[in-house]
């Protein structure tokens, strides 16, 4: 059986016990880092043996690697929800709607997100490609979306889209390290941001 193979079988494994190993994997790489967080902890924290992970997943780099793809997608799939529900409607709106839905999945997700953002450098084992691939989709979404804004006059066309979309994809994603439930309202923060991009 391939590698590939090997992996879509243990995709499909009954259960949900794969949801259960990849939430406890990502709140503990949350907190752990890459380092810190060993298999043998990632199986107490489930309740299985340490030998029962190897069935749904062949090492500790595909653990990590389904983690940190899954908390890119969730906000990856969010924003791009939004921007379909907005499609026709004002740069403003589109752009008001981007920004709530990115810091509504990475605050809903948050085990996955942040421990996305600690362990992308993967220790000493190279970042695998779909752990690039899927970042770059990302910020194809941003790439789109800013071009959008400038052909319409939104941004200025003389600035840069790239440093525009690093701008924009670090302050949300900062925002990790300061935002709380309670003390910001998600659709206030993001009319900020909208607003303060837009200079309106």
């Amino acid at each position: 059986m391939s590698a590939a193979t090997d992996s879509l079988a243990r995709e499909a494994a009954p259960g949900g016990s794969r949801r259960l190993i990849l939430d406890t994997a990502a709140r503990l790489l949350r907190s752990g880092g890459y380092h810190q967080t060993t298999l043998r902890e990632i199986a107490e924290a489930v309740g299985i043996r340490k030998a029962s992970l190897y069935h749904h997943f062949a090492s500790k780099e595909e653990i990590v690697e389904a983690v940190v793809n899954d908390g890119v997608r969730f906000v990856h799939d969010a924003v791009v929800a939004a921007l379909a529900e907005t499609a026709g409607a004002s740069p403003d709106r589109r752009l008001d709607a981007a920004i709530t839905a990115h810091l509504t999945a990475l605050h809903g997700q948050r085990d996955y997100t942040t421990a996305s953002f600690r362990v992308f450098t993967f220790g000493a084992t190279p970042v695998p490609e779909s752990v690039r691939a899927a970042r770059r989709a990302y910020e194809d979404v941003w790439r789109a979306l800013i071009a959008e804004l400038q052909a319409a006059g939104a941004l200025p066309k003389e600035r840069s889209p790239d440093l525009m979309r690093y701008l924009i994809l670090g302050a949300m994603n900062g925002s990790i390290d300061w935002f709380r439930p309670g003390r910001f309202a998600t659709a206030d923060v993001a009319r900020e941001f909208s607003a303060l991009i837009l200079a309106r």
